[in-house]
């Protein structure tokens, strides 16, 4: 395994500019979990450093000890040269550490202004540390190339922008290494790249970037150093351009993983799911299905791209019986449904339906069930499980081993509790649970969410499988290499409505990253909506 340092170490390194982050056999413990194991870590100042790894590897834990959310058992923390010890998040903000996550820390009804003073008001009287601020924000904005309009409400603002309001929120309070989780998780690629331009900005400008991604291209596109982490350890230390995907990947996961997904063409048949001018009104009163129609043949995978929060997730509730419709029909497998004559998810399933949801831990598991509980949920009335009176555990169990054996679930332990298991291992136990059932109609919400690279190849192959074997699968995701990989045909939807149509092998990222904004390209094979 080849491992190089990604910057001189601090011994010998003469007149040289000390990392801005120095850490030196960090260890840290939950009970008998050995979370992080001796890592030393070296991220030079000014450089924009990614760090990758499997769910599980250790990763959050060490960015949260970096961030003072834990502290370390032992282990010594530099930044910029300085020895530091970390007992809290002000502590880390105050030697210069900033810190955006995945799920923004924003109030929606605050403007802009008001989200970036929030804590740090500069005083008693809020109209001059305001004035302040917006005198400080101005200055921020135009060095880094991060306008926003300071009197904007937050929530009312594109996810791209309120992730350029937490970046503000970090600078203004004068950091200097910034560190970002999953960044580009809801944008499209045109808001990535902007972001990217942001980072190179910053990196600039003297600020250090540190990079939490699964998405191996992004590290390879803007980060000059990457660190690898596997089981609670650091296995590497590379120059960014002097690697490759399929090093990384083989690094995180121990052996090589195919990235490409390998499939022949599709051979659609028969019609199996048809839906006509559906749409979607949420409890609010705000439409968020608005006119869909769209089709699936057995033995295709048709996929729906877009941002999250544009109807996707509401439109796949629907077909799966959760949600009602106000308008259109669905015709799935033989039966219908419409507004006055409504199906509920177990009536879906008799129709020859299974459902991946979007989130597994809130819809698609109980994370106090056993695996083997878990396993059957929805299908627990089935009279392979149940006797005339009472289930049969034998069953269940024997049902529960076979599944996990051949979905490669880890541990392969029926009785452990659901929550026990990694995410990767969840989502495995929700799609074998529903693929097992040889479905006509498989619908899948953001499948690899959350997922280990290795796991990605399984799933993925699974899929592919499933689609060869006659299933009609509806792919819901966000991430658009899935999405293309995976898809025969590509819907994209903006603002509750499909926008258009591509084939899966003309699909371009810029063409669909075009769609997802809702603007569709006239030169590139895109289809209008049924």
């Amino acid at each position: 395994m080849r491992v190089e340092a990604t910057a001189p170490s601090a011994e010998g390194a003469g007149a040289a500019a000390p990392p801005a982050i120095m850490l030196r056999g960090v260890n840290k413990h939950f009970g008998p979990v050995h979370a992080n194991s001796d890592i030393s870590l070296e991220v030079a100042a000014g450089t924009i450093h990614g760090i990758i790894g499997e769910n599980g590897a250790g990763k959050s834990t060490l960015m949260s000890i970096l961030y003072g959310f834990y502290r370390a058992d032992s282990g010594e923390i530099r930044v910029f040269g300085e020895p530091l010890r970390l007992d809290s998040t002000a502590d880390a903000i105050g030697a210069g550490i900033g810190m955006v996550f995945q799920h923004f820390m924003l109030v929606d009804p605050f403007t802009v202004l008001e989200n970036v003073v929030l804590g740090a008001e500069g005083g008693p009287l809020l109209g001059p540390g305001l004035a302040a601020a917006r005198r400080e924000l101005q200055r921020l904005e135009a060095d880094f190339g991060l306008e926003v309009d300071l009197d904007a409400v937050v929530g009312e603002l594109p996810v791209g922008v309120q992730q350029r309001v937490e970046i503000l929120k970090a600078l203004y309070r004068g950091a200097r290494v910034l560190i970002l989780d999953e960044p580009t998780g809801v944008l499209t690629p045109q808001e990535t790249e902007r972001l990217f331009r942001v980072f190179r900005a910053l990196r600039d400008q003297g600020v250090t970037i540190v990079l939490i991604t699964h998405k191996l291209r992004e590290i390879m596109a803007v980060t000059e150093a990457v660190s690898v982490m596997r089981h609670g350890k650091m296995v590497a230390h590379l120059k960014t351009a002097e690697t490759s995907l399929e090093e990384l990947a083989e690094l995180m996961v121990g052996r090589k993983v195919l990235l490409r997904v390998e499939k022949n063409a599709a051979e659609p048949g028969s019609t199996v799911l048809e839906v006509e001018n559906l749409s979607l009104v949420d409890e609010r009163g705000v439409t968020r299905v608005d006119g869909v129609s769209l089709s699936v043949r057995a033995g295709e995978i048709v996929g729906i791209a877009g941002v999250a929060g544009n109807g996707q997730s509401e439109l796949l509730a629907a077909l799966a019986g959760i949600l009602p419709i106000q308008r259109g029909r669905i015709a799935v497998c033989g039966g219908e449904v419409t507004p006055e004559h409504p199906r509920d998810a177990r009536e879906m399933r008799e129709f020859g339906l299974a459902h991946v949801p979007e989130d597994r831990l809130r819809m698609g598991l109980v994370g106090s069930f056993e695996a083997r509980e878990s396993s059957i949920l929805g299908y627990h009335r089935d009279p392979a499980f149940n006797g005339p009176i009472l289930t049969h555990p034998s069953e269940i169990l024997a049902d529960c081993r076979k599944k996990m054996s051949a979905y490669d679930v880890r541990p392969q332990d029926p009785v452990l509790l659901t929550a026990n298991f990694s995410g990767g291992n969840q989502q495995k136990i929700v799609l074998a649970r529903e693929m097992e059932r040889h479905p006509d109609l498989l619908l899948v919400g953001q499948p690899t969410r959350g997922v280990d690279i290795g796991a990605v190849e399984f799933i993925h192959k699974s899929l592919i499988a499933m689609r060869d074997a006659g299933c009609a699968v509806l792919l819901v995701s966000v991430e658009l290499d899935e999405i293309r990989s995976l898809s025969d045909r590509i819907l994209v939807m903006f603002e509750g409505r499909i926008v258009g149509e591509v084939a899966g092998a003309e699909a371009t990222e810029r063409t669909l990253g075009l769609m997802m904004a809702g603007v569709v390209p006239e030169d590139a094979g895109v289809r209008a909506p049924a």
